[in-house]
């Protein structure tokens, strides 16, 4: 929602049913929300639980029956980092809170994480956590396993690929390639998303806590402002990525629950890239057309 040139929520709210009411995976089904508590309320949130429980009430309860609230990410991107030491004790302020609302087995409370938790991610079954990391990442994935909710991961191979185009290929990052790229044990790679999802998978399994599931909140690819950010990248990275999701990664086959990154471009963003995100101008014309089904 960072624009100043988006459309008025109701209006939002018809597009989205536009385009699900065209997919068999979602007919019949409202849409789901993943919803923020944001970093600049984490430090209340993690001292207070009166704030916390209040948050729940405000933002949550109050649009209850009516929104499919599935999950609240406690903190987007905030590990590693100096905010990091009050995500944990915030995740536990709104689970207490949704707990109480009686709440808990419909919205799960997690974190959303970037890959910049990992130590190592090449290949695979290397994946670890970073030192500045792994002392956060252990607790949080002991909580999740506790409360059954999974680890919330934002998995961007434009990032890789962008920041390493000389080991990395285009059609490794874009799904396309004709055969696998990368042999790991095992396991056979032929999509740079599912070896950084694996990479993932296996640093929690290093800390432990291998049996906690992976929701990806966010993933993309921009079409515009920067190296490789295409129209025609775009579109073919996210119609790919919304094939690919029923099929799962290597080490976890099965359908990954997926969250293409995003609706709109923002042009409150930073410039560049940031603002190029969108499957749709402002104006709700498609930037280019990715088919749900």
């Amino acid at each position: 929602m960072l624009g100043d040139n988006l459309p008025a929520p109701n209006e939002v709210v018809a597009l989205y049913k536009s385009k699900a009411a065209a997919s068999d995976a979602l007919r019949g089904s409202d849409i789901q929300v993943i919803l923020d508590l944001p970093r600049e309320n984490l430090g209340q949130a993690a001292s207070d639980p009166t704030f916390a429980a209040n948050w729940v009430r405000d933002n949550i309860q109050a649009y209850l029956p009516d929104v499919n609230f599935r999950y609240i990410a406690v903190g987007n991107e905030v590990i590693p980092g100096e905010n990091a030491g009050n995500v944990l004790p915030a995740m536990q302020n709104i689970y207490n809170a949704v707990s109480s609302a009686g709440l808990q087995d419909g919205i799960k409370v997690s974190t959303s994480v970037s890959t910049g938790v990992l130590g190592v991610s090449y290949p695979p079954s290397e994946g670890s956590f970073s030192q500045e990391a792994s002392s956060t990442m252990g607790p949080i994935l002991d909580f999740l396993s506790k409360t059954r909710a999974p680890l919330l991961v934002n998995v961007y191979p434009y990032m890789s690929y962008r920041d390493n185009p000389s080991d990395i290929r285009l059609d490794y990052a874009l799904f396309t390639a004709p055969s696998d790229v990368v042999q790991d044990g095992q396991n056979n790679y032929r999509h740079l998303f599912d070896a950084i999802v694996d990479s993932v998978y296996f640093a929690m399994e290093k800390a432990g806590s291998g049996g906690v599931p992976i929701v990806v909140s966010e993933s993309g690819w921009p079409s515009d402002g920067g190296f490789a950010a295409t129209k025609e990248n775009a579109q073919t990275y996210n119609s790919n990525l919304v094939r690919h999701a029923a099929q799962g990664t290597p080490k976890r086959p099965g359908p990954l629950e997926t969250y293409v990154f995003a609706m709109f471009n923002e042009n409150k963003k930073d410039a560049g890239i940031e603002q190029n995100f969108g499957l749709f101008y402002p104006n709700q014309k498609p930037v280019y057309e990715v088919n749900f089904t």
